[in-house]
């Protein structure tokens, strides 16, 4: 593999509060929607009250980061750890334990990269006002949010707002949408959508004016989406459904409208969400100044004709939320072309690759890879290691798809793998892993929490001191 990155080209990897943390009701924390939700499909599974106990190992766990080589290191602050109730009080309990990490990870080389809002709203809100459906979550926000800056921002200069708002949005827990008529879920769904673009634009302003050198965007859910066959309707469903689940969350970010397409989709459903005299001004100067993506996998599509019986616009999830069929839109399919994951993401690294060239010929923004992994069931062998050599692969092709991009002329900032340690995953807990560092627990059982270096950890730390060239 040929390989060429620029020079001060950022080597990182990410995780998120509530998926490391831990410590859900210590410090002063309020619980939050991924506490009270957990995300769980199973009783079996872990939650988030201990999850990989960063809130007591981090000290061990930068010492981790600073031996791996990272340039930086991407994560959260959970804002009911700042704000336990959202638009209360100050936790200063909450500030100190971020101001200690952050003063950790500059004292061992390592650039903090925060991301602002990561599926955890604190659950006071949901309490109080339905959380996203009300414009009072976006007053608390930007509260929170210039908390943040005034906080963090002489040391802090990535930040990121909302992680995949694009999806979050699409999962009815993660926002906490609880209704059984599918147009109302999809009225609030709008109306919650709208309200954290608000939210967005108000915090890149906010970070403009108090961070004078902050750089400040969105983490997006990127899609790339194939057609079933050359039939023109197919390939049309291809285009459309990358502009329903990522393109047209962009296009509010850059040009702070919705495009016509998505109006005439919210329009036909009678889901066009309240706007204020005003709004449209605050949306159109909010000027991010990068694009991060995470990226895991990419979709196939058919056209999926309306008939009388489903009307043009009604939702179905025939596998599940994320990836839902629309009646006069597209339906998803497997690609029987590529390989998938054991959970059933499709392997794609070109699809990568056509995702950041998309997103900087249509943007012009330099990009940064938050978020790109394989989740895995590891094993750790009886002489305590983790023989990851399908990460290892996984990695390399993704990382090669990168420096094409590069080559192709895409202005990339970085690339920060999902994750650094094995964590929380949202649906599977911990039976499905990510990390570079092993974390010695189970769903059921939570040992002696050891982190344990895999085989891709030792790898990527050649990868980085060679800036890419040794894959």
């Amino acid at each position: 593999m040929n390989t060429k990155f620029p020079e001060g080209f950022l080597w990182g990897a990410s995780s998120s509060a509530f998926q490391i943390e831990g410590g859900w009701d210590e410090g002063g924390k309020g619980p939050s929607v991924a506490d009270i939700n957990s995300f769980k499909r199973s009783h079996l599974q872990a939650d988030s009250k201990v999850a990989s106990d960063f809130f007591h190992h981090w000290p061990e766990d930068i010492g981790l980061m600073k031996e791996l080589g990272l340039d930086i290191y991407r994560f959260s602050i959970a804002w009911s750890r700042i704000i336990p109730d959202g638009d209360g009080e100050m936790n200063q309990a909450g500030i100190d334990f971020y101001n200690d990490v952050i003063n950790c990870l500059l004292e061992n080389g390592i650039k903090p990269f925060i991301t602002l809002y990561h599926f955890d709203l604190p659950y006071a809100l949901v309490e109080k006002y339905n959380g996203w459906e009300s414009r009072e979550c976006v007053k608390a926000f930007e509260r929170y949010a210039r908390i943040c800056f005034e906080e963090f921002g002489d040391r802090v200069t990535y930040w990121q707002v909302h992680n995949e708002q694009n999806l979050m949005v699409r999962v009815d827990e993660r926002v906490n949408i609880n209704s059984d008529d599918k147009w109302e879920a999809d009225r609030q769904r709008a109306q919650m959508d709208y309200h954290m673009f608000l939210a967005h634009a108000l915090a890149v302003k906010a970070c403009h004016a108090i961070i004078p050198e902050g750089k400040i965007g969105p983490a997006i859910s990127s899609t790339c989406t194939y057609p079933s066959s050359n039939r023109p309707e197919d390939v049309w469903a291809a285009r459309l459904n990358d502009w329903f689940k990522t393109d047209y969350c962009l296009d509010m970010h850059y040009y702070g409208r919705y495009p016509g397409y998505y109006m005439r989709y919210l329009e036909e459903r009678k889901i066009v969400p309240i706007m204020f005299d005003g709004d449209e001004e605050i949306l159109k100067d909010a000027k991010m100044d990068f694009i991060a993506l995470n990226y895991y996998r990419t979709l196939c599509v058919s056209y999926l004709p309306a008939d009388e019986s489903h009307p043009r616009g009604e939702r179905t999830f025939p596998t599940n939320e994320v990836d839902f069929d629309q009646y006069g839109y597209f339906h998803h399919i497997k690609n029987e072309h590529l390989a998938s994951s054991e959970y059933g993401a499709q392997i794609d690294p070109l699809g990568l690759r056509t995702v950041l060239n998309n997103y900087y010929q249509k943007y012009h923004l330099p990009l940064i890879v938050t978020e790109n992994g394989l989740g895995t069931a590891d094993t750790l062998t009886e002489d305590e290691q983790v023989h990851d050599d399908y990460r290892i692969e996984y990695l390399k092709a993704h990382i090669l798809a990168c420096s094409q991009a590069i080559e192709d002329g895409v202005e990339m900032l970085g690339y920060a793998p999902w994750s650094f340690m094995d964590l929380l995953s949202s649906h599977e807990g911990f039976k499905k892993r990510y990390g570079f560092v092993y974390i010695n627990r189970d769903d059921h059982d939570l040992k002696d929490m050891r982190r344990i270096k895999k085989d891709s950890y030792h790898w990527y730390r050649r990868v980085i001191e060679t800036n890419g060239e040794d894959l």
